[in-house]
Parts: C-alpha cells; structure tokens; sequence
C-alpha cells in the first residue's frame, strides 16, 4: 500500500500542480485583499476536490457501463498522463498553467477565479481527472486501494489549500528557474508512471502474447 501511496501521490501532485497553480493566482490576484484572496483559495480547492473526488470514485465505473474496458483504461490514461509529463519535462510554452491564449485573457476579465480558470482547468484540468480515473482502476476495486488513492488526493488537495493559500509569498520565494526544475523533476516522475500504465493496459488486453507468438 505504502508504493500505491507514493505513486499516487506523485501523480495527483504532478497533474494538480499546486505550485503552478500558486503562482498563476497570485498574478491573477495582485489586488485583491488577503481575506478575500483566502476565500477563493479555499473554494477554489473545494469545488477541485469536489470534482477530482467523483472523476476517482465514480468515473471508472462510469466507463465501465459505456463498455470501456480497465485496459484500455490503463493504455488511455498512459498516453494522456505521458503527453502532459513531456510537456513538464521540456516547459513548453504555457504547458505549465494550462490555459489557452483565450482562457488566459477571460481569466484576467473576471472578478471571481475560484471556479474558472483555479478549479478548473488549472487544478481538477483533463490530466487530474485522467490521473484518478486511472489510479482508482488500478486499484481493481479493492476498498484499501481505493481508500489509499482518496487519501492521496485529499493529502495533494491539503497541499494545494497551502500554496494557494501563501500564493504571494511562494511567487517571491520562488524564481522562474526553480519552478522549471521542480516541473522537469515531477514530469519525469510522471512520464515513468505513465509509461508503466501504458504498458499495464497493453499487457492486460493481451497484446504482448499475441505479438510475441507472431513474432516467434
């Protein structure tokens, strides 16, 4: 359990990505008083765990019913989580706050951010909701795994209310060179867990066998 422990929350920690998440509010929140910039953390992060929470428990099952199986699953959020750790490891351009050039600006235009862009798509974004969904698969519906899944999340989301919540100070703190290496050291972190995935869900559909009795 400790190893299903540490893999999810590596995972929901890589994909939330509280510190970026940090620091993209405290840009969007330079004039806003302490108290206040407090209250949109804390909802902020709420209605993100709201969301990660029912993506983790239920979004499995979910696909299930749609004729989804574990495997595909599996290979799914492999590729999904292993396309966002390239983008962490190399810091492509706006990889790290994952607006578009639109959401950015409508971002900057509202008076509330607790719900759009902070809860979503910035911390319960597709990669997060990927990330549950796949944690909670392999965890083949047995209570402990599952519980040990939640508890990682609930633990990342606690980090997040923390950062969000000293969001101006982390942003002096930390410079842009520090925030980089963070983002490449998790992102490969991620990019080996996505990878195991993939290669879980392509062995669990039978893949292997038959492409090694062709290849014999």
């Amino acid at each position: 359990m400790l190893e299903t422990g540490l893999k999810s929350f590596t995972t929901f920690f890589a994909t939330v990505g509280p510190i970026e998440a940090a620091v993209l509010f405290a840009t969007l929140t330079p004039k806003m008083a302490h108290a206040e910039r407090q209250a949109i953390a804390l909802r902020a992060t709420l209605i993100a765990s709201a969301i990660l929470a029912f993506f983790t428990l239920l979004g499995g099952p979910i696909l299930n019913q749609l004729g989804v199986s574990i495997a595909a699953l599996q290979a799914a959020g492999g590729v999904v989580l292993l396309l966002i750790a390239l983008d962490m490891i190399f810091a492509r351009p706006g990889s790290s706050i994952k607006l578009t050039a639109p959401e950015g600006a409508e971002a900057h235009s509202r008076d509330d951010v607790a719900v759009f862009p902070l809860a979503t798509p910035l911390l319960a974004g597709p990669g997060a909701m990927s990330a549950g969904i796949l944690l909670a698969a392999n965890a083949h519906g047995e209570p402990l795994g599952i519980a040990v899944v939640t508890v990682s999340l609930a633990a990342v989301m606690l980090l997040t209310l923390f950062f969000l919540m000293i969001a101006n100070q982390l942003n002096h703190v930390l410079g842009v060179t520090a925030q980089r290496v963070l983002m490449r050291v998790f992102g490969i972190l991620l990019a080996a867990i996505a990878v195991q995935a993939l290669f879980n869900g392509i062995a669990a559909s039978g893949l292997i066998p038959v492409a090694s009795n062709v290849a014999g």
